[in-house]
């Protein structure tokens, strides 16, 4: 048996400690007429917080699962529930062609910045030359995080680098009530990947690297890439029988496989290069599908000019408009080659010497 190594997680939150950290959240004035109500809330949140009840409400794991009677979250079999229809609804070759747009850009005018982000407006466009082709347009825009009430990505905890069959398809780490940890927007996420057949990222270049709000969904999509559609076989999070599972060999099943994908990488000064190149490393990890020179863009929009006049750049940068537009003419055609079965994803027939 692999060891376990312990002894770096605290010591859990004493009473007083645990009543200024739940009592943040109620600074507003007006929740002062309300205190007799918010003891007996915390009260219950201490009890749970005590007792690590992190699925409070389960269900039995039931037929098709390697322990049947096992107590499942019904927060995760809801989600994995949806994500078999889903895949069912994606991989019917009568249903319409879907592209999922995403944009990473943490900027809208509904939080601090007060103003939309070139990659939503370079989003629209993507919309609309998908749409005019008679595909489905599914534009996920993660400043959401930034501007809605109470939506979070939780960030990944790295179960997989304990063991593969620890990180659940989809993730099991979320919610936690015990902790408070919860209105994850993850489930939905994984369902509008797992319903699309193509996916196009448009995003700027934060300091080098791609901006926060995307980086968390990429971290929480590990579990897409060899991923455990069980809990059951691991008992929830025992991390010593995942250890032994993955010691016994490991499939790594790669769940999002065999869509085709586009990005657009822009920037003001440097990155845009190694922020498009890592992403499509990425993408091609996972065993999505490249839509060709034309599927892959990074672009300087105004280079090294004012933040404040960025909009009325890209206004009079036509040349890169159209090149935004291609990439999503691109993706909508390899969609249709790889539906219409012309595109070949050559290591899906080869074996893996080193799965990961």
């Amino acid at each position: 048996m692999t060891t376990v190594r312990k002894g770096q997680a605290p010591a859990k939150l004493g009473r007083n400690e645990f009543h200024l950290q739940f009592r943040r959240t109620f600074q507003d004035p007006g929740y002062d007429a309300l205190e007799n109500e918010l003891a007996a809330i915390e009260a219950v949140a201490w009890d749970a917080y005590q007792d690590g009840r992190k699925a409070p409400r389960t269900v039995k794991a039931g037929p098709g699962f390697a322990d049947p009677d096992y107590d499942l979250s019904i927060d995760w079999k809801a989600a994995r529930d949806r994500l078999l229809e889903a895949e069912q609804h994606q991989k019917n070759p009568d249903t319409k062609s879907r592209i999922l747009i995403i944009n990473a850009s943490a900027r809208n005018d509904g939080s601090c910045p007060g103003e939309i982000s070139k990659s939503w407006r370079m989003s629209e466009m993507a919309r609309e030359i998908i749409e005019a082709d008679g595909i489905e347009a599914d534009i996920l825009d993660l400043s959401l995080i930034n501007s809605d009430y109470d939506r979070h990505i939780h960030p990944c905890k790295g179960c997989v680098s304990t063991a593969m069959p620890l990180c659940h398809w989809p993730c099991s780490c979320y919610p936690n009530h015990a902790e408070r940890q919860v209105n994850d927007w993850m489930n939905e996420i994984y369902e509008r990947w797992v319903l699309a057949h193509g996916v196009i990222i448009i995003t700027p270049v934060y300091w080098y690297q791609t901006p926060g709000v995307l980086k968390q969904m990429i971290d929480r999509l590990v579990c897409a890439d060899g991923g455990n559609p069980d809990p059951s076989s691991t008992q929830g999070k025992k991390a010593e029988i995942a250890k032994q599972i993955e010691r016994d060999g490991w499939e790594y099943p790669k769940h999002l496989a065999g869509r085709a994908f586009g990005l657009i990488v822009h920037g003001d000064v440097a990155g845009i290069e190694g922020v498009r190149r890592s992403l499509s490393d990425w993408l091609e990890w996972m065993g999505l599908i490249s839509s060709g020179s034309f599927g892959q863009l990074n672009r300087f929009i105004g280079y090294y000019e004012s933040y404040a006049d960025s909009h009325e750049t890209f206004d009079a940068d036509h040349a890169v408009q159209e090149e935004a537009r291609n990439v999503a003419r691109a993706v909508a055609i390899a969609v249709g080659e790889v539906r219409a079965g012309r595109v070949a994803v050559a290591s899906q027939n080869l074996k893996q010497p080193r799965p990961k």
